[in-house]
């Protein structure tokens, strides 16, 4: 190739830019092109040497050396968790295995007899430990020898006879009293003299005094009175003169009537109970005749049916009623 002479080479020089041969001159900024005018007359900002980046062998940016020191203080600050390991022989025993407390050993072995001694004790029978059979032989042995022997002699015709045994018999409470005053006869004829039955006519009874089995709860087992059962609603009559000392409707005889007389000299008070609520016409303080009405046969109280209840007390002692009547009502 041919060389072409240097002379004849044209270089055409920068339009408004004067050449310089000193690398580190910068021209100025042509007059005429403004955008680099304003690049040069810009101030300089210094630049801190620590605030530089560091770019690593790798192409990748760190941070600055401030930022780098920084960081190394905040992790040199941290406190740091030490794990203190225990000796090799302290944590295994010679052969490597872990080491076991004795007390928890023994403790291990004990808890192993009792459950094998509790397991033999629920087992096996007590008498299984005891042994008597060489005892039993020895007394055996002495009895015959000491003990007499008895003999008896029981004729071919010999028979045993039956045991005797006593006979007995069960009655029942309600059977004894039946037997005891079930053989009562209440039968009475009426009277029109100073003292009177409470009924003109005859009635039955259905219950007399005495000990008795008890008709209902709350009824009485020693009857105080005489239960005349004439009918519902049959009309009562006073036994005797007298004053009426109580006319109500209260506790087990219902509607009834108190009344106090004086017959032969003693005070006799005679009681009507279980009467028709209001259907006696006396008050208390009034003053009646024998054979005067108080009231009508019914079943108010302790009660299982109507009836009148009638009792007789002389000089404050409760006496039979029937026999009462017997010996003193006449014509």
């Amino acid at each position: 190739m041919a060389e072409l002479p240097v002379d004849s080479i044209a270089v055409e020089e920068p339009v408004g830019v004067a050449p310089s041969l000193a690398d580190d001159t910068v021209s100025s900024a042509p007059a005429d092109d403004p955008f680099l005018l304003s690049l040069f007359s810009a101030p300089e900002s210094p630049v801190h040497p620590e605030a530089i980046p560091i770019v690593s062998g790798k192409g990748r940016v760190k941070g600055s050396r401030r930022v780098e020191r920084t960081e190394r203080r905040r992790v040199a600050a941290e406190p740091k968790l030490r794990v203190k390991k225990l000796p090799r022989s302290k944590r295994t025993g010679a052969a490597g295995s872990p080491k076991r407390n004795p007390a928890s050993t023994l403790l291990s072995i004990g808890a192993m007899l009792f459950s094998g001694a509790l397991l033999v004790g629920t087992t096996v029978p007590a008498n299984a430990f005891i042994t008597f059979a060489s005892e039993t032989s020895s007394v055996e042995q002495v009895s015959a020898k000491t003990a007499p022997v008895q003999t008896a002699e029981v004729a071919a015709d010999a028979t045993v006879g039956a045991a005797a045994r006593d006979a007995f018999t069960v009655t029942s409470y309600a059977e004894v009293l039946r037997a005891k005053y079930g053989t009562r006869v209440y039968t009475f004829a009426p009277t029109s003299g100073a003292v009177r039955w409470p009924f003109p006519y005859a009635t039955p009874i259905s219950s007399g005094y005495g000990d008795r089995v008890a008709p209902c709860r709350g009824c009485s087992s020693h009857h105080n009175g005489v239960d005349f059962t004439p009918g519902s609603g049959t009309p009562i009559y006073a036994i005797a003169d007298g004053v009426v000392t109580a006319s109500e409707f209260s506790g087990s005889f219902g509607q009834h009537v108190y009344l106090d007389h004086v017959i032969d000299g003693k005070k006799v008070e005679s009681i009507y109970g279980h009467m028709i609520g209001g259907s006696s016409p006396l008050v208390t303080g009034q003053t009646v005749k024998v054979g005067d009405l108080i009231g009508l046969v019914g079943s108010t109280g302790a009660s299982t049916g109507a009836h009148l209840h009638l009792e007789v007390h002389v000089d404050g002692v409760v006496l039979d009623p029937f026999a009462w009547l017997q010996a003193n009502a006449s014509n």
